[in-house]
């Protein structure tokens, strides 16, 4: 699972919208790769940008890559990610760069009328934060959290049979104990009862 790339963008209706930052992890790519790769990335968010009005919400494919687009109000959150990214965590990442560019910018975002870097230390940190698409999706945390508890309840009850199949054969041993103390107290007996009667 890897978040590629977050960006943000300021929707200019028809025209090209205008980048405002973008941040990409690029290390999968070779050295010689990452120039034109980023490059694409920045077309790609331009496009979907473009395309995805105010209000709406929508997710694209792209060979095994996925970008997931919210415009909310004129500003345009982009996370492209790979097919094993979760879509609701992407969405998460999203809203996270897009509530706190709004809160650092404090609406100056609306009078942008050219490309500009005013969200690259919002999606710089982003990035590399949300490599861990739990830290994008609460709901995500609790499952894996779950998920490990799930894990330690079946080591436990694992370790239980465990010791259960062990005190099994000490209830066993201890068995044969009795067995073998019956035994030697009916030979003693025999032995006694033998003398008694002299």
């Amino acid at each position: 699972m890897k978040l590629t790339a977050v960006s943000i963008l300021k929707w200019n209706g028809e025209k090209d919208a205008f980048l405002l930052g973008i941040a990409a992890d690029l290390s999968s790519f070779g050295f010689f790769q990452r120039s034109t790769v980023k490059e694409m990335l920045t077309f790609l968010s331009r496009t979907v940008a473009k395309r995805t009005q105010p209000g709406q919400r929508q997710s694209v494919q792209q060979e095994e890559y996925y970008a997931h687009i919210y415009n909310r109000d004129g500003l345009v959150g982009i996370a492209i990610v790979d097919k094993d990214y979760p879509a609701r965590a992407a969405f998460g990442v999203v809203n996270k760069v897009l509530d706190d560019f709004s809160e650092s910018s404090q609406q100056k975002w609306r009078s942008i009328q050219a490309d500009s870097i005013d969200a690259q230390p919002v999606l710089d940190s982003a990035v590399v934060k949300f490599q861990d698409p739990t830290q994008a999706d609460k709901l995500s945390k609790i499952q894996k959290d779950l998920d490990e508890t799930k894990v330690v309840l079946h080591q436990t009850i694992d370790s239980m049979l465990q010791r259960g199949e062990k005190l099994d054969s000490l209830v066993d041993k201890s068995s044969d104990l009795s067995m073998a103390s019956q035994i030697f107290y009916k030979q003693a007996r025999k032995t006694n009862s033998c003398c008694r009667m002299m």
